[in-house]
């Protein structure tokens, strides 16, 4: 079974390693997360110049990997052979590669610490070296954080950062930034430069250091059209319309589309416990009262004519009569449609 980059990661930190990592998978972080580590931290400074070779997948072979990790390290207890984009190795899908990586598979050098970085793609797991890379290398695949599991990522993120988040700030920087980790984490490393010591971080914080707009945001569109709050939905709406850049259109359709689908899973619910909804709906328990009142606002009648709405108006975004419509008033007028 794949490990967890987490795992692995700990492992590291202990300084426990291996002669093979395949890191694999859709989400790039963590992939980077482990690498990077053992780039900077398996040898010491000074023996880098003869002991850490970093290839390239578009550059290198597999005959060109296997005789770099076959070499044995200068004046050192080990050496590191990182392969980088190895999803781009020109003959990886050649059987007489597969092979040459195989055989070294079976019987590494172990004083090589061999890394390929095989990023937005994974192995067919019918294929042996797939299998024999399981069973003998750490081998991980590194999966998107799904949007339920997001605001929790991010406060174990900050935790092991040395600070701390308040749940609204959490949801905030879920709600306007999203699963691109490599982004999230930026913005956030951006942040805490300006703290002294361990910060409990609000949303305060974030609409200053990070420029998310604390009262104009994802999060508080999205309320404001959960309460029928007509006149905070259009004040919103008029500052994403001036801000198209931070608040492309697209995103948009799909969190409404979410935010309904959970307002129809709520209706399906009925006596399911606050805990129980949360679960249900892949969200914090202090979000669930939200979700709960829009529930009382919109009947399940009006939510399934939510969903028909959206996609009118994701047809109409991608020009399926249109007509002279801009994405403004596509977007207004869906809007209207759902306060009204």
């Amino acid at each position: 079974m794949p490990q967890t980059p987490q795992a692995v990661l700990k492992e590291l930190k202990a300084k426990k390693f291996a002669p093979i990592y395949f890191l694999e998978g859709d989400e790039p972080f963590f992939i980077d997360q482990i690498s990077d580590y053992i780039e900077k931290n398996a040898i010491e400074e000074h023996e880098k110049g003869f002991n850490q070779i970093v290839l390239y997948g578009k550059d290198s072979t597999i005959g060109l990997i296997i005789n770099n990790a076959r070499k044995f390290p200068m004046m050192a207890e080990r050496q590191v052979v990182i392969v980088k984009e190895a999803q781009s190795i020109s003959d990886f899908g050649k059987e007489e590669a597969q092979k040459l990586l195989l055989s070294y598979v079976q019987n590494p050098l172990p004083s090589t610490i061999l890394v390929f970085a095989h990023k937005y793609k994974k192995l067919d797991g019918r294929l042996a070296i797939t299998k024999e890379l399981d069973k003998k290398a750490v081998f991980v695949r590194s999966e998107k954080v799904t949007e339920y599991k997001l605001n929790a990522w991010i406060d174990e993120y900050i935790k092991e950062l040395g600070h701390s988040i308040e749940p609204k700030a959490a949801q905030l920087l879920a709600d306007s930034i999203g699963n691109n980790l490599e982004v999230l984490t930026n913005e956030v490393g951006k942040m805490l430069i300006n703290f002294q010591g361990p910060t409990k971080i609000t949303a305060e914080h974030i609409s200053r250091f990070i420029g998310i707009n604390k009262d104009y945001n994802n999060f508080e569109f999205m309320k404001a059209i959960g309460f029928r709050n007509v006149n905070k939905a259009n004040q919103i709406i008029h500052y994403f319309i001036q801000n198209p850049k931070a608040h492309p259109v697209i995103p948009l359709f799909s969190l409404m589309y979410s935010y309904f689908t959970r307002i129809a899973l709520i209706h399906q619910a009925k006596g399911a416990s606050e805990q129980q909804l949360a679960g249900l709906l892949g969200v914090p328990p202090f979000v669930v009262r939200e979700y709960s009142e829009a529930a009382r606002n919109y009947k399940l009648g009006k939510v399934i004519d939510v969903f028909g709405y959206i996609k009118e108006a994701d047809l109409r975004f991608k020009g399926v009569d249109s007509g002279s419509m801009t994405e403004a008033e596509n977007l207004r007028e869906l809007v209207y449609k759902i306060l009204h």
